[in-house]
């Protein structure tokens, strides 16, 4: 196994490698920005290196000194964790060119798999069924408006090289779309370098479902479905699995054809494809090339250690796991905590924890990187936490979950953790009756 892994990310995710590097006896690095290093994945490392200041693009989105702090601490590996250059296939390339592993896919399968239009073609050849939309990329707003009258009225521009919301519109009749298409290709520019555009078919009801796979040159297994669907803004607060939606042979189904494809393009480590799903009907959206913010509720209904797995993919080429070790059991239910207002909007809420008590029990797992004391910065994703429990069933996770959302206490920031009880509570999503759009309609503040 490696001796030395550098990890280049911070917060939960950094930790969250961490624990997995300790667990195989790796020696780990954490970088960071001159306003975390006092954080908790610096604290929890065995060598830590400063490598700029808290503007992302200065440190954590900075190759150059993160190469550096490879050559200053002798790192076998680095693993990029989720966000900043987790899908970045330039950094993949640079890395493996200086004889460092990069934990995750090929740089050649980044790039594919990252660019949303190339990977619906890749989808669609091997065989999974596809959103209906344009073939590539949208050039001008001509072609646009003749490709929404084709597949009709509402229509989602999405940017080719996007992800979490960004550059990304609904457009529910001919008179919105010039609009709607100039801001997007703006804001595709602005946050990927990248104004590049496409156009689905929107809809209006749909459940968000993933799968989560690993992958090696021997086999590629999957560890189930996970159902994404409460989301604010295109962005998930609460998922589950499995999905109280599907029926078995819907899941058998999804299941084995998302197994076919990963295989065909010869993946290597853990992923997650992406579906929409709607009258009982999946279509591909997307495939995150890394490891998902949501992976530990797999985690908990699998018993299978996916950060682990991972680093002994990236070792030895080759998955430990056979689809016969995958046994999931009972319910389990994750809740993202985050520092904001939903009452305001979802404004970020930084600042200092004054206390913190974290929630713990049977069958109960947090993982995040806060403590008392702690300094919420507004320079990064306002995640710090995330609850996740399991339960028999989906009734008893909801109980659990709840138990532990009320042990939690944060105080100096406000955060999510009442809207998570709010929902729920609610009978909407104790029925499993709501899709990706039910918060922006629903009434909780």
């Amino acid at each position: 196994m490696f001796k030395k892994v550098l990890i280049a990310n911070r917060g939960e995710i950094a930790v969250r490698v961490i624990r997995a590097c300790k667990e195989w006896g790796i020696q780990t690095i954490a970088i960071h920005s001159d306003v975390d290093s006092d954080s908790m994945h610096v604290r929890l490392a065995d060598e830590s290196v400063c490598v700029g200041s808290h503007q992302p693009q200065n440190s954590y989105l900075n190759i150059s000194a993160i190469m550096s702090a490879v050559d200053l601490t002798g790192a076998e590996a680095i693993h990029p964790g989720y966000g900043f250059l987790s899908e970045n296939s330039k950094f993949s390339e640079i890395v493996q060119k200086h004889g460092i592993k990069f934990i995750g896919p090929s740089a050649d399968i980044i790039s594919k798999m990252g660019d949303k239009i190339e990977a619906k073609r890749i989808a669609k050849k091997y065989g999974l069924p596809v959103i209906e939309g344009s073939e590539g990329g949208v050039k001008s707003l001509d072609e646009a408006k003749s490709i929404a009258r084709e597949i009709g009225y509402p229509i989602l521009i999405k940017a080719a090289g996007g992800g979490g919301g960004k550059g990304m519109k609904v457009v529910n009749q001919d008179n919105e779309l010039e609009n709607m298409f100039l801001i997007a290709k703006t804001e595709a520019k602005k946050f990927f370098g990248n104004d590049e555009l496409y156009i689905e078919k929107y809809f209006k009801n749909p459940r968000h479902i993933e799968v989560q796979i690993m992958s090696g040159k021997n086999r590629t297994v999957h560890l189930g479905e996970r159902d994404c669907s409460v989301q604010r803004r295109h962005q998930k607060l609460i998922e589950e699995t499995p999905s109280p939606v599907l029926t078995e042979d819907q899941r058998k189904d999804l299941l084995k054809k998302t197994v076919e494809m990963v295989e065909k393009i010869n993946y290597e480590g853990a992923g997650t494809v992406e579906f929409i799903y709607e009258d009982g009907k999946f279509y591909f959206l997307e495939m995150n090339t890394r490891v998902q913010v949501e992976h530990p509720v797999t985690e908990v209904q699998t018993g299978i250690d996916i950060v682990k797995e991972q680093l002994w993919i990236a070792y030895t080429g080759e998955t430990a796991l056979k689809q016969s070790d995958i046994n999931p059991r009972g319910h389990s239910i994750e809740c993202r905590i985050n520092a904001e207002n939903p009452a305001m909007g979802f404004q970020p809420s930084p600042g200092t924890i004054s206390v913190c008590h974290q929630p713990s029990g049977f069958r109960t797992r947090v993982d995040g990187s806060i403590f008392q004391g702690c300094k919420i910065t507004p320079f990064y994703d306002s995640l710090i936490a995330k609850v996740i429990c399991k339960g028999r069933n989906r009734t008893e996770a909801i109980q659990r979950t709840l138990r532990s959302l009320d042990e939690f206490v944060l105080e100096g920031i406000t955060t999510t953790i009442d809207l998570h009880k709010k929902i729920l509570r609610h009978e909407k999503f104790i029925n499993s009756d709501f899709d990706t759009n039910w918060l922006s309609k629903e009434k909780f503040f």
